[in-house]
């Protein structure tokens, strides 16, 4: 029932923001529009936290049904593997589709978020933890304790969880956990490791990196339309708003983007990793065999997924433009499955952990992606380009 609640909301938003661009002299329409989608975000969030409490009240009926909390929790784990490999072809829509087919899908994208609660897992980020347990068909207790490590201490899982419709899977797997003794069992993973240091600076660190570009535009655009009635010169504004957002840019880049002591590790080591994030990296290099594609069955899908004798992680494979991702994809890609390979890159989580690829080398063959030198080549031209402007208006 509550569910109903977004969906409603955000037909709303839709109703009335079309109605208004077809009738611009009706202005209540939009500020209609505009406040049925502010509470269509707030009810998300609000469904967001009913969702997590009552999926921890759904276990606890299951394991008390089934008198069984291990085999619950040996099967979340499972499940949450098989449903999370493949990605939700919605969330990104091809750049050669035409405009209506991109709105049609950004539409029943919205209509699917609304009633993701639904599902038993998450699919944004279920896989956090499992892929750190397959090795050959069997789950690896000891490794889904160690990795869990990041998802019960990092403060930017909790972070995650707040955006996410179910409790991390670590979470999950602690309370059912709980209930072994009560049924005769043994516990199915007992989290009993003590933090040994806190990592809230590091996270405030993070958080003020990833979101200093942003802010700094809010306050540029609310400076902009409160100076709007002074006579200011716009050229200089536009020029020092622009020259500053781009140098904000540089430290979160080269903070994800560490170009320089690559260690080599195996990918269990790396998912034990704890400070780590999508703003901080871990600059690696990783020998393995390329098994498939990062969303398997999907011709278009450009990532892999690497294995080594310790584990199971994704591979993020991205070019500057999609068109290249394509091509790489269509023509490329299966040159690469079933071999060896090394792999140069960056280890992160957000919260799925994953390696973006820098350097790929087959049979002393190497490509690299161009997106690093391309986004330092982005951040110089606009730092170069704000200051011409603000010069120039001088």
């Amino acid at each position: 029932a509550v569910q109903i609640v977004p969906l409603i909301l955000y037909y709303i938003y839709d109703v009335t923001i079309s109605s208004n661009d077809s009738n611009d002299d009706n202005n209540s329409l939009g500020i209609i529009g505009l406040i049925a989608y502010i509470l269509y975000i707030i009810s998300e969030y609000i469904i967001l936290w009913f969702s997590r409490t009552r999926e921890y009240y759904a276990d606890e009926f299951s394991l008390k049904a089934t008198k069984n909390p291990n085999s619950l929790a040996n099967a979340l784990v499972k499940i949450g593997f098989g449903l999370t490999t493949a990605k939700n072809n919605l969330e990104e829509t091809n750049e050669d589709s035409t405009e209506k087919e991109n709105k049609k899908a950004k539409k029943k994208k919205h209509s699917l978020n609304s009633i993701s609660a639904l599902g038993i897992f998450d699919s944004k980020a279920s896989k956090s933890l499992i892929i750190t347990s397959y090795d050959n068909g069997e789950i690896k207790k000891e490794r889904i304790k160690k990795a869990a490590r990041w998802e019960l201490w990092n403060p930017w899982a909790k972070w995650y969880e707040f955006n996410s419709t179910h409790p991390l899977i670590s979470k999950r797997i602690k309370a059912i956990s709980k209930y072994s003794k009560e049924f005769n069992q043994e516990e199915y993973i007992s989290f009993d490791e003590t933090k040994s240091e806190s990592y809230v600076d590091d996270f405030m660190i993070e958080a003020i990196l990833k979101f200093l570009p942003y802010i700094i535009l809010i306050v540029a655009l609310i400076l902009g339309i409160s100076l709007s009635s002074h006579e200011i010169n716009y050229q200089l504004f536009i020029g020092i708003s622009l020259t500053l957002f781009a140098c904000s840019t540089i430290l979160p880049f080269t903070r994800s983007h560490k170009n320089k002591d690559y260690k080599k590790a195996s990918i269990e080591e790396l998912l034990g990793e704890i400070k780590v994030s999508g703003v901080t990296s871990i600059p690696c290099i990783v020998k393995g065999t390329i098994i498939g594609r990062g969303n398997p069955g999907y011709i278009f899908s450009e990532d892999f997924i690497l294995q080594d004798e310790t584990g199971i992680i994704f591979l993020d494979y991205s070019q500057p433009l999609a068109i290249i991702n394509t091509l790489f994809a269509l023509l490329k890609s299966k040159e690469y499955h079933n071999k060896e390979v090394e792999i140069k890159g960056w280890y992160k989580r957000a919260p799925i952990p994953y390696i973006e690829i820098y350097e790929i080398t087959l049979d002393g063959k190497t490509k690299r992606c161009a997106t690093y030198g391309f986004t330092k080549f982005l951040i110089l031209a606009l730092i170069v380009i704000g200051i011409f402007i603000a010069i120039t208006a001088i």
